[in-house]
């Protein structure tokens, strides 16, 4: 806040150890991911000054830096992930200390218990870097292109400010914004591109389903509009799934007529099986938890779950996917969040709505091209 006072260390720069072997990750990249990998780990090695990791969802991104910072762990660098969600912070932890496990990795979000912690790894959601001033030779941005890193000139300056004059910036994402692009095609943004899922299996391509009463049926709910005759006869009833809407009042309205319905159709077995989350939730952490244990068979949700979270066995629908907050990244990006496991890689992706949108056409436009481009 404008109140608040900035302390600035001016004593001699921080030394962190090196360490030998620091991975502990005992799996093993694909051909993609490989070239990937070497890739960003040359840009690091060469400090290069960026790099756009351009890779579709479900790629294995997160895989594809291990050799990437256990390599700039060997050669006592600071790396720092950041990301500009929370619940990709908490999601990213266990995973970075499982693959690092005699590292210290530092988390940092709204509500972290680890802000008086110095560690040479750090995960971070991008707002958390405002704690910092030339302070990492790795600086990983996790979804660049996700909300509100690209909307708020406050978090890009933080990052920036952040780094050291010898940083390496890595970019990450599978849907990047224009600017990128242009950037990358002209030349004047080194890239990778990952075209392929780490399964080896296509991109689900949304299927589009006109719904012409859908604003004035779905909230009253009855077992004969398009989504329940779909929920009824989908191709696997036991695959979780995830609910997409576009507000939170409508995400709360819900959620009472959708349990009711479901349990009449025996959907779900009990109301508990069933819940609601948007980003002002407070038991936000604690659903997502839930859903990813499994103890929820249904969530409804806001475009908070549309990127950054992974769940093994989903079936998506988006309901009003016509609504302006649906642009073509995030319905690119919530349709990754189907099929991401290997032993279930076609998950089904719904796109319920009143009319057809650019950003609609768009966004299965693209995952037919990201498919074409890897062999399918």
């Amino acid at each position: 806040m404008e109140c608040d006072d900035l302390y600035y260390w001016n004593g001699p720069p921080a030394v962190w150890p090196k360490h030998e072997n620091p991975c502990s990750w005992d799996g093993t990249l694909t051909r993609a991911q490989e070239k990937a990998a070497l890739r960003i780990t040359e840009a690091i090695l060469n400090r290069e000054n960026e790099i756009l990791t351009w890779a579709v969802c479900g790629a294995g991104k997160t895989e594809m830096l291990f050799p990437a910072i256990s390599k700039a762990l060997e050669e006592g660098m600071r790396i720092c992930l950041a990301t500009p969600r929370a619940d990709v912070v908490r999601e990213l932890k266990p995973r970075l200390e499982k693959a690092f496990q005699d590292i210290p990795i530092q988390a940092l979000y709204g509500g972290s218990k680890d802000k008086h912690k110095h560690a040479q790894l750090l995960i971070a959601t991008t707002h958390q870097l405002l704690r910092y001033e030339d302070a990492f030779d790795v600086m990983v941005i996790d979804e660049v292109d996700a909300f509100p890193f690209h909307a708020d000139p406050a978090l890009p300056f933080a990052e920036k400010r952040s780094r050291k004059s010898t940083c390496t910036t890595i970019y990450l994402t599978a849907t990047p914004r224009k600017v990128l692009k242009t950037k990358a095609r002209r030349g004047k943004l080194a890239h990778v591109f990952v075209p392929v899922r780490y399964h080896g299996h296509p991109l689900p391509v949304p299927q589009l389903k006109m719904w012409l009463a859908l604003n004035k049926e779905l909230p009253k709910q009855n077992a004969s509009n398009p989504l329940f005759r779909w929920l009824l006869n989908r191709r696997n009833p036991e695959r979780q799934l995830l609910l997409f809407l576009p507000t939170v009042e409508l995400t709360n309205q819900l959620k009472t007529p959708f349990t009711n319905l479901m349990l009449e159709h025996k959907l779900i077995n009990h109301p508990d099986e069933l819940d609601a989350v948007h980003a002002a939730d407070p038991d936000r952490e604690a659903k997502v938890m839930s859903f990813r244990d499994k103890k929820l068979k249904v969530i409804l949700t806001t475009t908070i779950l549309e990127r950054g979270v992974t769940f093994p066995s989903v079936d998506v629908a988006i309901l009003d996917a016509g609504h302006d907050v649906f642009d073509e990244a995030a319905l690119v990006q919530i349709a990754g969040r189907a099929g991401r496991n290997a032993n279930d890689p076609t998950g089904e992706v719904m796109f319920f709505h009143d009319g057809k949108t650019e950003a609609m056409l768009a966004a299965i436009y693209s995952i037919k091209q990201m498919n074409k481009r890897g062999g399918f």
